[in-house]
């Protein structure tokens, strides 16, 4: 019995290319460049079927949306913040709490649901704690955080829903061609 050894490699690329997927989906549900693990798979899927599906087109599409992407995280919760009336400060707070609190976020025994608690809290907290020492008002500050948690959550969605997007079109896209 003789074994297709491209038909293994092809499976193996495959495979490979399907965790790689599955892993930015679980780094977009916390926040993290899942995006930029997807055009990695896509990369490899490119470089095992040249010049098939996905091809150069793919790759560039899926790099200017996970650049895109990377734009929009940066802009989010500053804008959030100051569309409540909150400062700049009080932006790079939410986006520093935010980080941290996805770290220590992991102490939480639930997966993903542990760090994704712990960055809103941490995004709200630290948002609130620096308006809070501006203004000198509760209620402000608190309107203030809660913005920056819901651009994080709006963030989440966006590259959860890319993520998933660029996933599937290449999965669709290699078994149809």
């Amino acid at each position: 019995m003789e074994v297709d050894w491209q038909s293994v490699s092809a499976m193996g690329v495959y495979s490979l290319a399907s965790l790689l997927c599955l892993i930015g989906f679980i780094l977009s549900c916390l926040s993290l460049s899942g995006t930029w693990v997807v055009l990695g798979a896509t990369g490899l899927v490119a470089w095992s079927r040249w010049p098939e599906f996905p091809g150069i087109g793919t790759l560039i599409a899926f790099l200017i949306l996970c650049v895109s992407v990377e734009i929009v995280e940066g802009l989010a919760s500053a804008w959030g913040v100051q569309k409540r009336g909150g400062s700049k400060a009080a932006g790079w707070a939410a986006l520093g709490g935010g980080f941290l609190g996805m770290i220590l976020g992991s102490a939480i025994p639930v997966p993903i649901i542990g760090n994704l608690l712990g960055m809103l809290t941490g995004s709200f907290g630290c948002a609130f704690l620096v308006e809070h020492a501006k203004m000198k008002k509760t209620s402000h500050a608190a309107h203030v955080a809660t913005g920056a948690v819901l651009a994080r959550l709006g963030v989440i969605f966006l590259k959860v829903g890319i993520t998933i997007a660029m996933t599937l079109t290449l999965g669709i896209g290699i078994a149809v061609s």
